[in-house]
């Protein structure tokens, strides 16, 4: 079948750049790409089906490489004290008899509620990532199996893998953090991921890929890094692996092993073009290291290692990347990525261009169009999948488009720098997998929003309420989590 979509700009790529077509459009055959163009030239072509969105930008679907699949936590947990936030982990008392705050039904439903999310927001392509302290240790072959149907009757495309770890970080009774080690979990976990690898490919399914997403680096041993990196190695599975995260990770892993989180990596065996890394923040340039370019960044690029960057998580949370600009003049692959909630790449580009700007002391170093690339062709780059992030013949046909017309849109410049300064991603019109539509104008065939609205906020209440019982100091609700101003 094919189908013409129109729309006042179109996003196109001409092989060598992203370049902005104003009254153009895309046309599809089947699931890929034949044309883009301006409308009036491919209006001759005769198709099946004919999509005009007005005045809104299509743009290449949109890759979310650290996708939250999760009821958000971050509205909880960005806000605290360290006194306070201390709270939040496990403590060592919870590690000794850990529960599941979530029966697998519920599981379900929290995937739906977060993968409707994205669709919602302009995201066709995505790597998933979910909390694990309200889980009993991590994620399980049987949620993945789950998520796949889950994900496949959207029709959003999944690069998938439950995770697993060795450890788990807790908090003492005199308060102090650290990491306590169930080894033989972690490999349940990895031969978990790895039969799950197999499912996927019996599956056949194009719209979902396995992949291997352990979790953050210090919850793993370097027995497992190995083991991850030699099964990666076998079946050519992408890696994802949190980081070079904080400076808790580096302390512990420096103090525990003698090494950088980098050197672990790089010993594990996993340096290469199929490891993904978020958030990719503490290196040597990174001014509570050393402030100094020693040659971390150049570690990365050399390898082909892909950084995601999570700029709107990364501001919530009081952290920074240094620099963007700089991680791209030495040649490292940039995706993007959301981490919580809002699944909002836009806002995540607006926030991003605006601390770019702020470190340089420079309004002409904001790096949108860089930030654009990371989003479109640096995720497909990661998934080593030149066809997606791109509109172009021959190209794989996943589409976002956004509005331009809402008032409160203001007036249009350059369409994505109005959408960027002036919208969010909520002003998606349209979500497009491969040449079929997964959103459209705010509506998902077979999901009732309203209802699924409720079941996020009654699994969002089960979440927030068990807080207190992984406390290291048993503190209740309203102290964890204190009203903005007091409540009468």
């Amino acid at each position: 079948m094919r189908t013409l979509v129109n729309a006042s700009w179109v996003i196109a790529h001409d092989g060598s750049s992203h370049v902005e077509i104003a009254d153009g459009a895309v046309l599809i055959d089947g699931d890929t790409i034949v044309d883009v163009g301006a409308r009036t030239e491919l209006a001759r072509h005769q198709a099946d089906e004919h999509i005009d969105l007005g005045d809104a930008v299509i743009t290449p679907g949109l890759i979310d490489l650290d996708a939250l699949t999760d009821i958000d936590h971050l509205i909880l947990d960005s806000w605290a004290s360290p006194d306070v936030s201390s709270g939040f982990t496990w403590s060592t008392d919870y590690f000794a008899a850990p529960r599941a705050v979530f029966d697998a039904a519920q599981r379900r439903s929290v995937r739906e509620y977060a993968l409707t999310q994205l669709a919602l927001h302009g995201v066709t392509s995505y790597m998933p990532i979910a909390s694990e302290v309200h889980s009993d240790w991590a994620e399980t072959y049987e949620d993945f199996v789950a998520m796949t149907e889950v994900s496949t009757k959207l029709g959003l495309r999944a690069f998938l893998g439950p995770s697993f770890r060795s450890g788990v970080n807790v908090i003492g009774a005199d308060g102090k953090r650290t990491v306590q080690f169930d080894e033989e979990a972690g490999r349940r976990g990895l031969a978990d991921a790895l039969r799950f690898l197999d499912h996927t490919s019996q599956l056949a399914d194009p719209l979902v890929t396995g992949v291997l997403l352990p979790c953050r680096i210090e919850t793993l041993t370097p027995e497992l890094l190995r083991d991850v990196a030699r099964a990666a190695h076998e079946r050519g599975a992408l890696v994802r692996l949190h980081a070079l995260q904080g400076m808790s990770e580096r302390d512990f892993i420096q103090h525990t092993y003698g090494r950088t989180p980098l050197q672990l990596i790089a010993e594990s065996g996993l340096l290469s073009d199929r490891l993904i890394v978020p958030h990719g923040v503490v290196l040597d340039v990174h001014p509570e290291v050393l402030g100094a370019d020693t040659g971390d960044v150049a570690v990365l690029a050399d390898a082909g290692v892909s950084i995601v960057h999570c700029p709107l998580t990364n501001a919530r949370y009081a952290h920074n990347l240094h620099t963007f600009g700089g991680y791209r003049a030495q040649g490292v692959n940039l995706c993007l990525g959301t981490d919580s909630f809002p699944p909002d790449l836009v806002r995540g580009i607006d926030v991003g261009t605006q601390v770019a700007r702020i470190q340089a002391g420079d309004l002409g170093q904001g790096h949108l169009a860089g930030y654009f690339e990371a989003l479109w062709t640096g995720g497909a780059t990661a998934l080593h999948r030149p066809d997606l992030g791109r509109l172009a013949a021959g190209a794989t046909a996943d589409l976002a488009a956004f509005a331009l017309d809402d008032f409160r849109m203001g007036v249009t410049e350059d369409p994505l720098r109005t959408l960027v300064l002036n919208g969010t991603a909520r002003d998606a019109v349209l979500t497009m997998v491969a040449g079929k539509v997964v959103m459209r104008d705010g509506s998902i065939p077979g999901v009732d929003l309203p209802a699924l609205r409720r079941a996020g906020q009654e699994l969002f209440d089960v979440m927030r309420a068990a807080y207190p019982e992984r406390d290291h100091r048993r503190r209740p609700v309203d102290e964890l989590f204190p009203p903005v101003f007091p409540r009468r």
